[in-house]
């Protein structure tokens, strides 16, 4: 028996492992960028690059947007839920990502754009998943 069907669950296992290439490469740089960030939100960013992947993972079902009545590809919906993400991620963080952000660059740029970070992230995770996985209301069959 295979573990990884349906696919949906290759789907979900394809995004969480992407993400947490993400997460390790983010929490293993950070220092690297920003000396006195905590030991805290170095496993914070670790464990949120999967949670994002199991998300992306998951919404690959919908290929429709059921309010909007319109087609949501991979390229679109995956884009979306990374940026969603960070975009809820730097109102919980905010401080810390701003102080992130001015000890990288040395501006005083917006940590808004942790919000294209996410856009990206979720697109490479979207595009290995659909690409490995599949996508649509087919990935549950068994």
């Amino acid at each position: 028996m295979n573990v990884l069907n349906p696919p949906i669950i290759a789907r979900i296992a394809i995004g969480k492992g992407i993400g947490l290439v993400f997460g390790l490469a983010g929490m293993l740089s950070a220092p690297l960028f920003y000396p006195e960030i905590d030991n805290l939100t170095r496993i914070g960013i670790l464990l949120w690059y999967p949670t994002m992947g199991a998300f992306i993972g998951v919404f690959g079902v919908l290929i429709h947007h059921p309010v909007l009545n319109m087609p949501l590809p991979w390229w679109v919906r995956a884009p979306l839920i990374g940026a969603w993400m960070n975009f809820v991620l730097v109102f919980f963080a905010y401080d810390t990502l701003s102080a992130v952000i001015s000890g990288t660059t040395g501006t005083d740029l917006s940590p808004f754009w942790f919000v294209l970070q996410g856009a990206i992230v979720g697109a490479v995770i979207g595009f290995l998943a659909t690409r490995y996985a599949g996508d649509g209301p087919a990935i549950l069959a068994s």
